[in-house]
């Protein structure tokens, strides 16, 4: 009886290792066929890991619809002026949710050169504080309404 176990045995270790060769070939053959459909294998890129080149001839600066595109600001006197100074360290995003007066854009340009190490902007200052008010003029609102008309009551322990 051992004699017909070991050559089951010996059989079963035969069909495993032949369907195990047939596996890779079934997958080497899958890769080929698929190289041959898509030679740079693009379906398996990451967006993340691809870069746009731009063509030469557009304009990353284009304003469409008032709006400067690659920031988003508006359009206006001192805008270019703005990007180039502002957005090199942050996003634009930070530069209009900040509505301020001019006397409080001084005092944050101050701040910003005094803590943040940014660069004497010489008579930069003047066009960037002005592009600043007159596009994002300070808020009377804020966030958030007041809240008013409430009706309050104790929590029962």
């Amino acid at each position: 009886m051992s004699g017909k176990q070991d050559f089951r045995e010996g059989v079963r270790r035969i069909f495993y290792r032949l369907m195990g060769l047939f596996s890779l070939f079934m997958i080497a053959g899958a890769i080929l066929i698929y190289y041959m459909i898509d030679p740079d294998f693009s379906a398996f890129k990451s967006e993340k890991n691809t870069y746009v080149v731009m063509d030469a001839e557009e304009d990353i600066d284009r304003i469409e619809n008032g709006i400067h595109v690659r920031t988003g600001l508006k359009e206006g006197e001192g805008l270019m002026v703005v990007v180039n100074n502002c957005t090199n360290c942050h996003s634009a995003k930070l530069v209009t949710q900040n509505r301020m007066s001019e006397a409080r854009w001084n005092a944050t340009i101050k701040w910003m050169q005094e803590t943040q190490n940014l660069w004497d902007l010489g008579k930069n200052q003047d066009v960037i504080v002005s592009y600043l008010v007159s596009n994002y003029p300070v808020e009377d609102v804020g966030r958030r309404a007041s809240l008013t008309n409430i009706e309050w009551y104790e929590l029962e322990d």
